[in-house]
């Protein structure tokens, strides 16, 4: 099942925390973000994607380090629409934000400089796409689109770009 699909589930499970809401917030972030720096929206839809795959590595290791508790609490903390670098700094080492910050001003164009800016925001909306299978009764539980977005299959393509799409579509935007 796709990211996405994964996500609609959530919406439409009422144990989940998922919400069209939620959706709607994290596709009005990517669109400020791009008005703020003067980027096309799929340019920050593809660094957001990017974003997307370092943080699996990022969460993978940490949950192979400490546990599926530790990730899900990192994801509840600070998933969501505002800026944190206290979760960028904990993910990422500074050689990987580097890497992070090359990668994606190679695939879309985007000046460093205003990567770097939108780091802060970036993680935190991807982590909030996770947190959607966050369970209600049980918030340090299971979590479907967490577990399903850790347990790709490694080919690489992180679902989140996709997944904003078709949020778009799914919104009717």
């Amino acid at each position: 099942m796709s990211l996405f699909n994964t996500i609609l589930s959530a919406i439409n499970s009422p144990t989940q925390q998922a919400s069209s809401s939620q959706l709607g917030d994290i596709l009005n972030t990517v669109q400020q973000l791009s008005g703020a720096y003067q980027t096309q929206p799929s340019a920050v839809q593809s660094a957001t994607s990017i974003v997307g795959k370092y943080v699996r590595s990022a969460l993978q290791q940490k949950r192979t380090n400490e546990g599926d508790e530790q990730v899900q609490a990192l994801v509840n903390q600070f998933g969501g629409i505002g800026a944190s670098s206290q979760v960028v700094n904990m993910l990422f080492s500074a050689p990987q934000i580097q890497e992070l910050v090359g990668e994606i001003t190679s695939k879309t164009g985007i000046n460093a400089g205003i990567i770097q800016a939108m780091l802060p925001t970036l993680v935190p909306v991807v982590l909030n796409f996770l947190k959607s299978g966050t369970n209600i009764q049980n918030p340090l539980g299971s979590n479907s689109v967490l577990t399903g977005f850790l347990d790709a299959d490694g080919d690489g393509d992180v679902d989140i770009y996709d997944a904003i799409q078709l949020a778009s579509r799914h919104l009717g935007r």
